[in-house]
């Protein structure tokens, strides 16, 4: 298997509290909230770790080209944890198809795994389709691909092969 890459990516908060002239407890809510930063850690790890492009359109079934050409999708570890399973299959009313999950595996390179809940140095994880796809074979994603926090942290631990960005 090829080496996990991990890093972090950091703010300083009083630069943010003031450029937006907001408090910092606002500033912390907003940034661990998965889905108002995601919009921002899209773009901060396109150029910074991934030195590629965002996808044509926010309703792409991935985040990110990498200089290759390969589809990547960016998700937040939450305090809620984390899916793997296409947005589409996740929310009040959506269900969870394994046929669809699989798809979105085959189309992408991976994933790229942030710890929003450690902002304001917000550690990641470049991860490979065969690592969620190995999980998902020996029952350690939840149902729907869904996994705590705890066990999508201990899954990021499990390979002794992590190297820094």
């Amino acid at each position: 298997m090829a080496k996990r890459r991990t890093g972090t990516i950091a703010w300083n908060i009083d630069d943010i509290s003031n450029a937006l002239k907001i408090n910092v407890e606002d500033v912390k809510e907003y940034f661990t909230d998965g889905r108002r930063v995601s919009f921002i850690l899209e773009r901060r790890i396109s150029k910074e770790i991934m030195k590629g492009k965002l996808a044509p359109s926010e309703g792409a079934g991935y985040d990110l080209i990498d200089p290759k050409g390969g589809k990547w999708e960016v998700r937040s570890i939450s305090g809620g944890g984390v899916y793997f399973c296409p947005s589409y299959m996740v929310g009040s009313g959506r269900t969870f198809n394994e046929k669809g999950f699989l798809d979105k595996l085959e189309e992408i390179e991976g994933y790229i795994l942030s710890d929003i809940e450690s902002f304001p140095s917000i550690p990641f994880w470049i991860i490979t389709k065969q690592d969620v796809l190995k999980w998902w074979k020996q029952g350690k994603l939840g149902i729907a691909t869904h996994t705590s926090r705890r066990n999508a942290l201990e899954l990021m631990k499990e390979d002794t092969n992590l190297t820094k960005e």
